[in-house]
């Protein structure tokens, strides 16, 4: 993938080794952020279906994923379950608690986490997990904390470039890669 962010250390390798649930926050990460309103008050998002296929790699790669995203969308339910997310959690008004139920139903600890956002809305979770993602857009404070920044832009392979991180932390990324080359 092009723009790759530098090699990784192997502190975030070691990190990203530990992860069985990816949670992502949804406007600025999975989508560019940007929100467009139709003339009759409909609302509409992009996604990016490199972040898709990158999605769909990681979950065969066993690692669970879910959204927590503070807003409220049938766009984000709809591409929630197009990827077979397994957690969907919208309208989380206090991400914090929202994580805290999505961990005792994984039955998983924090450092098992990969939680990525680009927005302060998202440092309360960011400063939790156990690997700290985000988008190369989002706010410096956000920036400041996280373990891993990509070179991509949130919608824009962001996703994409983390779920390839776990995957290569694991061993697994050229084995699931093979799929494409028969």
């Amino acid at each position: 993938m092009e723009n790759q962010p530098t090699q990784p250390d192997k502190l975030i390798l070691a990190k990203a080794e530990q992860i069985s649930l990816l949670l992502l926050d949804v406007d600025g990460v999975l989508s560019d952020g940007s929100l467009i309103y139709m003339e009759n008050g409909v609302e509409s998002k992009t996604f990016n279906t490199q972040d898709g296929l990158g999605i769909r790699l990681v979950q065969k790669g066993g690692v669970d994923v879910g959204i927590i995203t503070a807003r409220q969308s049938p766009m984000v339910q709809k591409r929630g379950e197009e990827l077979d997310m397994k957690y969907i959690c919208q309208g989380a008004k206090n991400k914090l608690e929202a994580f805290k139920d999505i961990m005792e139903q994984a039955g998983i600890k924090p450092y098992q986490v990969c939680y990525m956002g680009d927005d302060l809305i998202d440092l309360s979770l960011l400063s939790r997990v156990g690997l700290a993602a985000c988008p190369a857009n989002a706010v410096d404070e956000v920036k400041e904390i996280c373990h891993f920044v990509t070179a991509r832009t949130g919608g824009n392979g962001a996703v994409r470039q983390t779920c390839e991180l776990i995957l290569r932390a694991k061993g697994r990324y050229e084995e699931l890669v093979q799929q494409f080359l028969c």
